[in-house]
């Protein structure tokens, strides 16, 4: 059992989700307004996607991380860690008739185009999807190759930044193990098992278990299910030694037919934490964990921008 947790807070993703629940931050200010919200409410780290204002859909425009960024950071009384996606731009639609043919739906770039945000703005934390994936229904695929991860894995390290290893099946599991014994992750290297989504790794306690054992002794790992299991994996994590994730990234219910905030979302995340016995770890207290510089985002930024 983790009796000293991390609690993330997933604040808006990139699904087709904001019509479903009014509650899903869109613009830069209501996604910042939420991670400030989160983060009073005992969220440890925030994890940040953006959206088109316009379309609600996802972005992968720096300007609008930047937004979010300066607004969390103008904020005096709350400095989460900052963890950003790096995970958009590999998603390919096909036609299943011609699959030589990418079709509307793809947004797929090389490697350094996903991380053009990063390079800009030196999150302390983005993502690193660790392989390639069936993605729901029909044609669509996520892309991320062995090729594309080592070099992804190389420019973020030389940027100051620890990746947070996205495992979403085992496979993924295995190729970051693979990455960690070639050298390319620094100690302790930062995993996600990334379960229930459709079709990697499911929600099945027995597999997180598996999962859970093959991570490298020297990991610090989070797991987190989506929907109606968010909550029992809150507390399937904390009981297997692991750190927890929720938001309206992956469920939009507090309970059934309530919609969420990612306040209260949180706020529920800790209340389960301490419940079984353990202590949510501060801001600091993460960074310490995840051998992140200690000091706060914003002076952690400032030593950044001196070095570029």
């Amino acid at each position: 059992m983790n009796r000293n947790v991390i609690v993330t807070c997933a604040l808006t993703g990139a699904g087709d989700t904001a019509a479903k629940n009014e509650n899903v931050p869109v613009a830069p200010e209501e996604i910042a307004a939420d991670a400030i919200a989160a983060a009073k409410a005992g969220a440890s780290v925030v994890h940040i996607h953006v959206r088109d204002p316009r379309t609600t859909q996802g972005s992968r425009e720096t300007a609008y991380y930047a937004e979010v960024l300066r607004l969390i950071r103008a904020q005096d009384d709350v400095d989460p860690v900052i963890n950003m996606t790096a995970g958009m731009g590999g998603d390919l639609f096909i036609d299943p008739e011609n699959p030589t043919q990418a079709v509307e739906g793809t947004d797929l770039v090389p490697q350094g185009e996903r991380l053009a945000h990063v390079r800009e703005l030196r999150p302390e934390i983005c993502t690193l999807d660790c392989g390639s994936l069936n993605f729901g229904e029909g044609s669509q695929l996520y892309i991320s190759t062995p090729d594309m991860l080592r070099a992804g894995a190389e420019e973020i390290r030389s940027l100051g930044v620890k990746p947070e290893l996205e495992i979403f099946d085992t496979g993924h599991l295995w190729f970051a193990n693979q990455m960690f014994a070639e050298g390319l992750l620094d100690t302790p290297p930062m995993y996600q098992l990334c379960m229930g989504i459709p079709y990697g790794a499911p929600a099945d306690v027995r597999l997180l278990s598996a999962m859970a054992d093959m991570v490298p002794e020297e990991a610090e790992w989070t797991s987190f299910s989506i929907g109606r299991n968010q909550f029992p994996w809150v507390a399937n994590s904390v009981l297997h030694g692991g750190h927890v994730r929720v938001g309206l990234e992956d469920n939009l219910y507090l309970s059934k037919g309530v919609k969420a905030t990612n306040a209260g979302l949180t706020s529920r995340a800790v209340d389960v934490v301490e419940k079984l016995g353990a202590s949510v770890a501060s801001p600091d207290e993460a960074r310490e964990i995840l051998g992140l510089p200690v000091g706060g985002a914003r002076e952690n930024a400032a030593r950044k921008d001196v070095t570029r």
